[in-house]
Protein backbone atom coordinates (compact mmCIF):
# COMPACT_ATOMS: atom_id res chain seq x y z
CA UNK A 1 0.00 0.00 0.00
CA UNK A 2 1.41 3.39 -0.97
CA UNK A 3 1.21 6.08 1.71
CA UNK A 4 0.23 9.47 0.28
CA UNK A 5 1.70 12.43 2.10
CA UNK A 6 -0.79 15.21 2.95
CA UNK A 7 0.72 17.57 0.40
CA UNK A 8 0.31 14.94 -2.34
CA UNK A 9 -3.47 15.02 -2.02
CA UNK A 10 -4.35 18.23 -3.81
CA UNK A 11 -7.76 19.82 -4.00
CA UNK A 12 -8.82 22.51 -6.42
CA UNK A 13 -11.67 24.97 -5.87
CA UNK A 14 -14.11 22.38 -7.25
CA UNK A 15 -14.24 19.35 -4.92
CA UNK A 16 -14.85 16.98 -7.82
CA UNK A 17 -11.43 17.88 -9.23
CA UNK A 18 -9.37 16.43 -6.40
CA UNK A 19 -6.28 14.57 -7.56
CA UNK A 20 -4.69 11.66 -5.68
CA UNK A 21 -0.89 11.70 -5.86
CA UNK A 22 -1.16 13.32 -9.27
CA UNK A 23 -2.40 9.96 -10.59
CA UNK A 24 -6.21 9.99 -10.37
CA UNK A 25 -8.53 12.92 -10.92
CA UNK A 26 -11.67 12.32 -8.84
CA UNK A 27 -15.06 12.93 -10.43
CA UNK A 28 -18.67 12.26 -9.49
CA UNK A 29 -19.85 10.21 -6.55
CA UNK A 30 -21.06 6.79 -7.75
CA UNK A 31 -22.38 5.49 -4.45
CA UNK A 32 -21.74 5.22 -0.73
CA UNK A 33 -22.13 2.78 2.13
CA UNK A 34 -21.76 2.78 5.91
CA UNK A 35 -18.05 3.57 5.91
CA UNK A 36 -17.02 4.08 2.27
CA UNK A 37 -17.73 6.22 -0.78
CA UNK A 38 -17.06 5.26 -4.39
CA UNK A 39 -16.08 7.86 -6.99
CA UNK A 40 -15.55 7.83 -10.71
CA UNK A 41 -11.99 8.94 -11.52
CA UNK A 42 -9.67 9.38 -14.47
CA UNK A 43 -6.15 7.99 -14.61
CA UNK A 44 -4.15 11.11 -15.52
CA UNK A 45 -1.42 8.97 -17.12
CA UNK A 46 -3.60 6.95 -19.49
CA UNK A 47 -6.93 8.79 -19.52
CA UNK A 48 -8.74 5.56 -18.61
CA UNK A 49 -11.68 5.56 -16.22
CA UNK A 50 -11.28 3.89 -12.82
CA UNK A 51 -13.37 3.62 -9.66
CA UNK A 52 -11.97 4.91 -6.38
CA UNK A 53 -13.36 3.48 -3.14
CA UNK A 54 -12.53 5.85 -0.28
CA UNK A 55 -12.66 4.26 3.17
CA UNK A 56 -12.46 6.31 6.35
CA UNK A 57 -9.66 5.09 8.61
CA UNK A 58 -11.32 6.63 11.67
CA UNK A 59 -14.63 4.87 10.99
CA UNK A 60 -12.87 1.59 10.20
CA UNK A 61 -10.86 1.62 13.43
CA UNK A 62 -13.83 2.81 15.51
CA UNK A 63 -16.11 0.02 14.25
CA UNK A 64 -13.39 -2.63 14.36
CA UNK A 65 -13.48 -3.14 10.59
CA UNK A 66 -9.74 -2.94 9.98
CA UNK A 67 -9.36 -6.74 9.44
CA UNK A 68 -12.23 -6.61 6.94
CA UNK A 69 -10.53 -3.89 4.89
CA UNK A 70 -7.20 -5.73 4.92
CA UNK A 71 -8.93 -8.95 3.91
CA UNK A 72 -10.69 -7.25 1.01
CA UNK A 73 -7.40 -5.80 -0.26
CA UNK A 74 -5.64 -9.15 0.04
CA UNK A 75 -8.39 -11.10 -1.71
CA UNK A 76 -9.06 -8.65 -4.55
CA UNK A 77 -5.36 -8.33 -5.37
CA UNK A 78 -5.17 -12.09 -5.92
CA UNK A 79 -8.32 -12.67 -7.97
CA UNK A 80 -8.00 -12.30 -11.75
CA UNK A 81 -11.18 -13.28 -13.56
CA UNK A 82 -13.12 -11.60 -16.40
CA UNK A 83 -16.18 -11.27 -14.15
CA UNK A 84 -14.53 -10.03 -10.95
CA UNK A 85 -13.69 -6.37 -10.35
CA UNK A 86 -9.89 -6.00 -10.35
CA UNK A 87 -8.10 -3.90 -7.75
CA UNK A 88 -5.36 -1.89 -9.45
CA UNK A 89 -3.59 -0.40 -6.45
CA UNK A 90 -4.18 0.86 -2.91
CA UNK A 91 -3.29 4.37 -1.71
CA UNK A 92 -3.65 5.96 1.72
CA UNK A 93 -3.57 9.26 3.57
CA UNK A 94 -3.63 9.79 7.33
CA UNK A 95 -7.44 9.69 7.28
CA UNK A 96 -8.47 7.51 4.33
CA UNK A 97 -7.64 4.35 2.40
CA UNK A 98 -8.28 4.44 -1.37
CA UNK A 99 -8.97 1.31 -3.44
CA UNK A 100 -8.25 2.00 -7.12
CA UNK A 101 -10.41 -0.48 -9.06
CA UNK A 102 -11.81 -1.28 -12.48
CA UNK A 103 -14.63 1.07 -13.45
CA UNK A 104 -17.92 -0.68 -14.22
CA UNK A 105 -19.52 1.73 -16.68
CA UNK A 106 -22.86 -0.10 -16.75
CA UNK A 107 -23.56 0.44 -13.04
CA UNK A 108 -25.35 -1.97 -10.69
CA UNK A 109 -27.28 -4.93 -12.04
CA UNK A 110 -29.84 -4.07 -9.33
CA UNK A 111 -30.71 -0.83 -11.14
CA UNK A 112 -31.43 -2.74 -14.37
CA UNK A 113 -33.66 -5.39 -12.81
CA UNK A 114 -35.57 -2.67 -10.89
CA UNK A 115 -36.99 -1.63 -14.28
CA UNK A 116 -38.43 -5.09 -14.91
CA UNK A 117 -37.54 -8.78 -14.96
CA UNK A 118 -35.16 -10.21 -17.54
CA UNK A 119 -35.87 -12.87 -20.13
CA UNK A 120 -34.62 -16.37 -19.34
CA UNK A 121 -31.95 -16.05 -22.01
CA UNK A 122 -30.56 -12.81 -20.56
CA UNK A 123 -30.85 -14.17 -17.00
CA UNK A 124 -28.99 -17.30 -18.09
CA UNK A 125 -26.17 -15.22 -19.57
CA UNK A 126 -25.61 -13.32 -16.32
CA UNK A 127 -26.02 -16.44 -14.19
CA UNK A 128 -23.40 -18.26 -16.28
CA UNK A 129 -20.96 -15.40 -15.74
CA UNK A 130 -21.76 -15.35 -12.01
CA UNK A 131 -21.21 -19.09 -11.57
CA UNK A 132 -17.97 -18.99 -13.55
CA UNK A 133 -16.57 -16.30 -11.24
CA UNK A 134 -17.84 -17.89 -8.01
CA UNK A 135 -16.51 -21.29 -9.05
CA UNK A 136 -13.13 -19.64 -9.69
CA UNK A 137 -13.21 -18.13 -6.17
CA UNK A 138 -14.18 -21.40 -4.49
CA UNK A 139 -11.36 -23.33 -6.16
CA UNK A 140 -9.00 -20.76 -4.63
CA UNK A 141 -10.59 -21.09 -1.20
CA UNK A 142 -12.41 -17.73 -1.30
CA UNK A 143 -16.06 -17.51 -0.23
CA UNK A 144 -17.82 -14.22 -0.92
CA UNK A 145 -20.64 -14.51 1.69
CA UNK A 146 -22.46 -11.35 0.60
CA UNK A 147 -23.62 -12.06 -2.93
CA UNK A 148 -26.56 -9.85 -3.92
CA UNK A 149 -27.64 -7.78 -6.91
CA UNK A 150 -26.15 -4.62 -5.39
CA UNK A 151 -22.71 -6.28 -5.49
CA UNK A 152 -23.00 -7.22 -9.16
CA UNK A 153 -21.89 -4.53 -11.60
CA UNK A 154 -21.89 -4.24 -15.40
CA UNK A 155 -19.00 -3.12 -17.57
CA UNK A 156 -19.11 -1.21 -20.86
CA UNK A 157 -19.97 -4.46 -22.71
CA UNK A 158 -22.83 -5.16 -20.27
CA UNK A 159 -20.92 -8.11 -18.83
CA UNK A 160 -21.18 -8.93 -15.14
CA UNK A 161 -18.51 -7.98 -12.56
CA UNK A 162 -18.59 -9.13 -8.93
CA UNK A 163 -17.41 -6.62 -6.33
CA UNK A 164 -17.25 -6.03 -2.54
CA UNK A 165 -15.26 -8.85 -0.97
CA UNK A 166 -15.25 -7.15 2.45
CA UNK A 167 -17.16 -10.01 4.10
CA UNK A 168 -15.31 -12.81 2.33
CA UNK A 169 -13.78 -15.78 4.10
CA UNK A 170 -10.59 -17.53 2.99
CA UNK A 171 -9.81 -21.21 3.45
CA UNK A 172 -6.52 -22.04 5.14
CA UNK A 173 -4.09 -22.86 2.32
CA UNK A 174 -2.66 -25.72 4.41
CA UNK A 175 -6.03 -27.47 4.65
CA UNK A 176 -7.77 -29.49 1.95
CA UNK A 177 -11.02 -29.57 3.92
CA UNK A 178 -13.95 -27.27 3.36
CA UNK A 179 -13.91 -25.09 6.51
CA UNK A 180 -16.97 -24.75 8.73
CA UNK A 181 -17.69 -21.03 9.15
CA UNK A 182 -19.54 -19.50 12.08
CA UNK A 183 -19.56 -15.74 11.48
CA UNK A 184 -23.10 -14.47 10.83
CA UNK A 185 -22.99 -12.22 7.78
CA UNK A 186 -24.79 -11.43 4.56
CA UNK A 187 -27.90 -9.51 3.54
CA UNK A 188 -31.16 -10.87 5.11
CA UNK A 189 -33.06 -11.66 1.89
CA UNK A 190 -30.03 -13.48 0.42
CA UNK A 191 -28.77 -15.33 3.50
CA UNK A 192 -28.74 -19.15 3.51
CA UNK A 193 -30.91 -20.99 6.07
CA UNK A 194 -27.97 -22.83 7.66
CA UNK A 195 -26.41 -19.48 8.59
CA UNK A 196 -29.56 -18.66 10.53
CA UNK A 197 -29.23 -21.97 12.38
CA UNK A 198 -26.01 -20.73 14.04
CA UNK A 199 -24.50 -24.23 13.96
CA UNK A 200 -21.80 -23.48 11.42
CA UNK A 201 -21.96 -23.52 7.63
CA UNK A 202 -19.88 -24.05 4.51
CA UNK A 203 -18.98 -20.90 2.58
CA UNK A 204 -19.38 -22.49 -0.86
CA UNK A 205 -22.85 -23.83 -0.03
CA UNK A 206 -23.95 -20.44 1.31
CA UNK A 207 -22.71 -18.72 -1.87
CA UNK A 208 -24.67 -21.18 -4.05
CA UNK A 209 -27.85 -20.33 -2.11
CA UNK A 210 -27.27 -16.60 -2.71
CA UNK A 211 -26.70 -17.31 -6.41
CA UNK A 212 -30.10 -19.03 -6.41
CA UNK A 213 -31.74 -15.93 -4.93
CA UNK A 214 -30.09 -13.78 -7.60
CA UNK A 215 -31.27 -16.07 -10.41
CA UNK A 216 -34.82 -16.02 -9.04
CA UNK A 217 -34.88 -12.21 -8.93
CA UNK A 218 -33.47 -11.91 -12.46
CA UNK A 219 -36.19 -14.10 -13.94
CA UNK A 220 -39.12 -13.27 -11.61
CA UNK A 221 -38.48 -9.58 -10.92
CA UNK A 222 -38.95 -9.97 -7.17
CA UNK A 223 -37.39 -11.79 -4.18
CA UNK A 224 -38.44 -15.38 -3.40
CA UNK A 225 -38.39 -14.61 0.34
CA UNK A 226 -39.60 -11.16 1.34
CA UNK A 227 -41.29 -9.74 4.44
CA UNK A 228 -40.96 -6.43 6.29
CA UNK A 229 -40.84 -8.37 9.55
CA UNK A 230 -37.34 -9.81 9.89
CA UNK A 231 -38.38 -12.76 12.05
CA UNK A 232 -41.11 -13.79 9.60
CA UNK A 233 -38.60 -13.44 6.75
CA UNK A 234 -36.12 -15.71 8.53
CA UNK A 235 -38.84 -18.31 9.15
CA UNK A 236 -39.71 -18.31 5.44
CA UNK A 237 -36.04 -18.78 4.51
CA UNK A 238 -35.51 -21.48 7.13
CA UNK A 239 -38.48 -23.46 5.78
CA UNK A 240 -37.62 -22.75 2.14
CA UNK A 241 -41.11 -21.50 1.37
CA UNK A 242 -41.22 -19.94 -2.10
CA UNK A 243 -43.20 -20.23 -5.34
CA UNK A 244 -41.97 -19.92 -8.88
CA UNK A 245 -44.12 -17.74 -11.18
CA UNK A 246 -46.06 -19.48 -13.93
CA UNK A 247 -43.99 -17.94 -16.75
CA UNK A 248 -40.82 -19.79 -15.72
CA UNK A 249 -39.85 -22.84 -17.76
CA UNK A 250 -39.89 -26.27 -16.13
CA UNK A 251 -36.11 -26.61 -16.42
CA UNK A 252 -35.54 -23.30 -14.65
CA UNK A 253 -37.97 -24.18 -11.85
CA UNK A 254 -36.13 -27.46 -11.31
CA UNK A 255 -32.77 -25.68 -11.11
CA UNK A 256 -34.11 -23.07 -8.67
CA UNK A 257 -35.47 -25.78 -6.37
CA UNK A 258 -32.02 -27.36 -6.25
CA UNK A 259 -30.29 -24.00 -5.70
CA UNK A 260 -32.70 -23.06 -2.90
CA UNK A 261 -32.59 -26.42 -1.16
CA UNK A 262 -32.64 -25.72 2.59
CA UNK A 263 -30.41 -28.76 3.19
CA UNK A 264 -26.84 -27.66 2.33
CA UNK A 265 -25.73 -31.31 1.98
CA UNK A 266 -28.17 -31.99 -0.87
CA UNK A 267 -28.02 -28.50 -2.38
CA UNK A 268 -26.64 -28.43 -5.92
CA UNK A 269 -22.89 -27.89 -6.32
CA UNK A 270 -21.05 -25.64 -8.79
CA UNK A 271 -20.07 -28.68 -10.88
CA UNK A 272 -23.67 -29.86 -11.00
CA UNK A 273 -24.89 -26.37 -11.93
CA UNK A 274 -22.54 -26.31 -14.91
CA UNK A 275 -23.96 -29.63 -16.10
CA UNK A 276 -27.60 -28.60 -15.59
CA UNK A 277 -29.66 -28.65 -18.85
CA UNK A 278 -31.04 -25.11 -18.36
CA UNK A 279 -27.63 -23.67 -17.48
CA UNK A 280 -25.74 -25.41 -20.32
CA UNK A 281 -27.70 -23.76 -23.16
CA UNK A 282 -25.24 -21.59 -25.08
CA UNK A 283 -22.64 -21.90 -22.32
CA UNK A 284 -19.01 -21.31 -23.25
CA UNK A 285 -16.26 -21.97 -20.75
CA UNK A 286 -15.00 -18.65 -19.40
CA UNK A 287 -11.23 -18.70 -19.03
CA UNK A 288 -9.51 -17.07 -16.10
CA UNK A 289 -5.91 -15.96 -15.70
CA UNK A 290 -3.52 -17.87 -13.47
CA UNK A 291 -2.33 -15.43 -10.84
CA UNK A 292 0.90 -15.86 -8.96
CA UNK A 293 2.41 -12.92 -7.04
CA UNK A 294 6.01 -13.37 -8.15
CA UNK A 295 5.20 -14.43 -11.69
CA UNK A 296 2.72 -11.66 -12.40
CA UNK A 297 5.24 -9.07 -11.29
CA UNK A 298 7.65 -10.57 -13.81
CA UNK A 299 5.20 -11.05 -16.66
CA UNK A 300 3.20 -7.83 -16.30
CA UNK A 301 6.00 -5.55 -15.15
CA UNK A 302 7.78 -3.65 -17.91
CA UNK A 303 11.26 -4.16 -16.52
CA UNK A 304 10.92 -7.91 -16.43
CA UNK A 305 9.78 -8.10 -20.03
CA UNK A 306 13.09 -6.56 -21.01
CA UNK A 307 14.87 -9.18 -18.91
CA UNK A 308 13.65 -11.88 -21.28
CA UNK A 309 15.59 -10.30 -24.13
CA UNK A 310 18.89 -9.94 -22.27
CA UNK A 311 21.25 -12.33 -20.47
CA UNK A 312 20.48 -13.22 -16.86
CA UNK A 313 22.87 -11.51 -14.50
CA UNK A 314 24.24 -12.80 -11.19
CA UNK A 315 21.33 -11.38 -9.21
CA UNK A 316 18.86 -13.13 -11.54
CA UNK A 317 20.63 -16.45 -11.06
CA UNK A 318 20.60 -16.08 -7.27
CA UNK A 319 16.85 -15.58 -7.41
CA UNK A 320 16.49 -19.10 -8.88
CA UNK A 321 18.23 -20.67 -5.88
CA UNK A 322 15.86 -21.73 -3.08
CA UNK A 323 18.45 -20.78 -0.49
CA UNK A 324 18.31 -17.14 -1.57
CA UNK A 325 14.61 -16.84 -2.28
CA UNK A 326 13.50 -13.78 -0.32
CA UNK A 327 9.91 -13.75 -1.53
CA UNK A 328 8.76 -15.15 1.82
CA UNK A 329 9.64 -11.83 3.43
CA UNK A 330 7.05 -10.04 1.32
CA UNK A 331 4.14 -12.49 1.16
CA UNK A 332 2.07 -14.68 3.47
CA UNK A 333 1.87 -17.45 0.84
CA UNK A 334 5.03 -19.26 1.84
CA UNK A 335 5.67 -22.37 -0.20
CA UNK A 336 2.66 -21.78 -2.39
CA UNK A 337 4.56 -22.11 -5.68
CA UNK A 338 6.79 -24.96 -6.88
CA UNK A 339 9.03 -25.05 -9.91
CA UNK A 340 11.36 -27.11 -12.04
CA UNK A 341 14.23 -25.49 -13.89
CA UNK A 342 16.38 -26.83 -16.73
CA UNK A 343 18.91 -25.58 -19.27
CA UNK A 344 18.46 -25.88 -23.02
CA UNK A 345 20.45 -25.05 -26.12
CA UNK A 346 17.31 -24.41 -28.17
CA UNK A 347 16.15 -20.91 -29.07
CA UNK A 348 13.70 -19.42 -26.57
CA UNK A 349 10.91 -18.94 -29.08
CA UNK A 350 11.19 -22.56 -30.23
CA UNK A 351 10.77 -23.82 -26.67
CA UNK A 352 7.68 -21.69 -26.18
CA UNK A 353 6.21 -22.83 -29.47
CA UNK A 354 7.00 -26.47 -28.64
CA UNK A 355 5.24 -26.15 -25.28
CA UNK A 356 2.15 -24.86 -27.09
CA UNK A 357 2.32 -27.65 -29.70
CA UNK A 358 2.65 -30.37 -27.07
CA UNK A 359 -0.28 -28.97 -25.07
CA UNK A 360 -2.40 -29.21 -28.21
CA UNK A 361 -1.09 -32.73 -28.96
CA UNK A 362 -2.12 -34.16 -25.58
CA UNK A 363 -5.60 -32.72 -26.22
CA UNK A 364 -6.45 -32.24 -22.58
CA UNK A 365 -9.97 -30.76 -22.26
CA UNK A 366 -8.94 -29.11 -19.00
CA UNK A 367 -6.34 -26.72 -20.38
CA UNK A 368 -6.43 -23.31 -22.00
CA UNK A 369 -3.29 -21.37 -22.88
CA UNK A 370 -2.08 -17.82 -23.10
CA UNK A 371 1.23 -16.27 -24.17
CA UNK A 372 2.95 -14.15 -21.53
CA UNK A 373 3.87 -10.62 -22.51
CA UNK A 374 7.10 -10.51 -24.50
CA UNK A 375 6.44 -13.93 -26.05
CA UNK A 376 9.08 -15.76 -23.99
CA UNK A 377 6.68 -17.94 -22.07
CA UNK A 378 3.30 -19.62 -22.06
CA UNK A 379 0.75 -19.73 -19.25
CA UNK A 380 -1.64 -22.70 -19.01
CA UNK A 381 -4.78 -22.65 -16.88
CA UNK A 382 -6.98 -25.61 -16.11
CA UNK A 383 -10.67 -25.19 -16.84
CA UNK A 384 -12.33 -23.32 -13.96
CA UNK A 385 -8.88 -22.70 -12.48
CA UNK A 386 -8.22 -26.19 -11.09
CA UNK A 387 -4.51 -25.77 -11.69
CA UNK A 388 -2.05 -23.31 -13.16
CA UNK A 389 1.19 -23.98 -14.98
CA UNK A 390 3.71 -21.53 -16.43
CA UNK A 391 6.64 -22.25 -18.76
CA UNK A 392 8.98 -19.26 -18.99
CA UNK A 393 12.31 -18.94 -20.83
CA UNK A 394 15.29 -16.72 -19.87
CA UNK A 395 18.45 -16.15 -21.93
CA UNK A 396 21.52 -17.30 -19.96
CA UNK A 397 24.39 -17.13 -22.48
CA UNK A 398 24.74 -17.06 -26.24
CA UNK A 399 24.36 -20.86 -26.27
CA UNK A 400 22.08 -21.53 -23.29
CA UNK A 401 18.63 -20.57 -22.06
CA UNK A 402 17.11 -21.33 -18.68
CA UNK A 403 13.56 -22.73 -18.74
CA UNK A 404 11.47 -22.40 -15.58
CA UNK A 405 8.24 -24.36 -15.07
CA UNK A 406 6.03 -23.17 -12.19
CA UNK A 407 2.93 -24.58 -10.58
CA UNK A 408 1.02 -24.01 -7.35
CA UNK A 409 1.83 -26.26 -4.42
CA UNK A 410 -1.86 -26.61 -3.49
CA UNK A 411 -2.44 -28.04 -6.99
CA UNK A 412 0.62 -30.28 -6.77
CA UNK A 413 -1.34 -33.34 -7.92
CA UNK A 414 -2.62 -31.48 -10.99
CA UNK A 415 -0.13 -28.85 -12.14
CA UNK A 416 2.94 -30.99 -11.43
CA UNK A 417 1.38 -34.15 -12.86
CA UNK A 418 0.29 -32.34 -16.01
CA UNK A 419 3.88 -31.18 -16.52
CA UNK A 420 5.67 -34.40 -15.57
CA UNK A 421 3.28 -36.92 -17.13
CA UNK A 422 2.07 -35.10 -20.24
CA UNK A 423 4.31 -32.20 -21.26
CA UNK A 424 7.83 -33.04 -20.08
CA UNK A 425 8.03 -36.51 -21.74
CA UNK A 426 7.36 -34.87 -25.10
CA UNK A 427 9.87 -32.07 -24.46
CA UNK A 428 12.72 -34.11 -22.94
CA UNK A 429 14.84 -33.71 -26.09
CA UNK A 430 14.99 -29.96 -25.36
CA UNK A 431 16.52 -30.48 -21.90
CA UNK A 432 20.30 -30.01 -21.79
CA UNK A 433 20.67 -30.24 -18.00
CA UNK A 434 18.27 -30.20 -15.03
CA UNK A 435 19.04 -27.43 -12.55
CA UNK A 436 16.22 -27.69 -10.05
CA UNK A 437 13.36 -30.10 -9.45
CA UNK A 438 10.49 -29.00 -7.18
CA UNK A 439 12.14 -27.55 -4.08
CA UNK A 440 15.56 -29.18 -4.38
CA UNK A 441 18.76 -28.90 -6.41
CA UNK A 442 19.75 -31.75 -8.73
Amino acid sequence: MSEIQPESLTTSDAPEKRTLLGKYELGRLLGHGAFAKVYHARDTRTGHSVAVKAVSKTRVEKDGLNPSVKREISIMQRLRHPHIIRIIEVLATKTKVYFIMDFAKGGELFAKIAKGRFSEDLSRRYFQQLISAIGYCHVRGVFHRDLKLENLLLDENWDLKITDFGLSAVKNSNSNNNPVLRTLCGTPAYVAPEILGKKGYFGDKADVWSCGIILFVLTAGYLPFNDNNLMRLYKMIYKGEFRCPRWMSGELKHLLKRLLDVNPHTRITIEEIINDPWFKKGYKEIHSIFYDDDLMKQVEGGDRNEANSRFLNAFDLISFSPGFNLSGLFTDNKGENCRETFLSTEEAIKIVERAEEVAHEVKSPRVVMERVKGGMGVRMEGIRGYFGLVVEVHRLTEELVMVEVRWREKDVGLGRDYWKEKLRPKMCHLIYQLVRVDNGIV
